[in-house]
């Protein structure tokens, strides 16, 4: 009985995405296709339906390429940071559940006026003007001021 090389398992396998892939990219297709065509020989030149074929192979490649861009360009543009997102809020009046520590469940909601936004660890917190912050997504209400503080 022939065993097989661990190696050879696909989950030992190197990625193939990335830099120093083995994958083709579109600028070594159409090297590879110029050097084709540079070296046909005269006496069998590639065929039309061949080369049609592989034009329309490098002009998906380059498609799917461009559309590839755009939607990281769009994605990026799209991508506000949270400090600005919610910088809208600051000097309005939001309401917040408070929970309790032992069950968790909200026994009240208090309001407060936002005073500043922060953001660390991946969290985005309101600051209120009483000091205390508060999670963008705990807020249940947002309100004009009415009274000064």
């Amino acid at each position: 009985m022939t065993k097989i090389d661990p190696s050879l398992y696909l989950n030992n396998q190197q990625s193939t995405t990335g830099p120093g892939s083995n994958t083709l990219g579109k600028d070594a297709f159409l090297k590879i296709l110029m050097a084709q065509i540079q070296n046909q020989s005269p006496l069998d030149p590639m065929k039309d339906k061949e080369f049609i074929a592989q034009m329309t192979q490098f002009s998906s490649l380059e498609q799917m390429t461009n559309l590839s861009q755009s939607m990281q360009e769009f994605m990026r543009s799209q991508q506000m940071t949270p400090v600005v997102k919610y910088s809208g809020l600051i000097g309005k009046e939001v309401t917040y559940p408070v929970r309790n520590e032992e069950t968790g469940f909200t026994e009240e909601y208090r309001t407060g006026t936002v005073q500043a936004v922060s953001q660390k660890n991946g969290e985005t917190k309101l600051v209120l003007k009483n000091g205390q912050s508060v999670n963008v997504y705990d807020i249940t209400k947002v309100s004009q001021k009415m009274t000064e503080e």
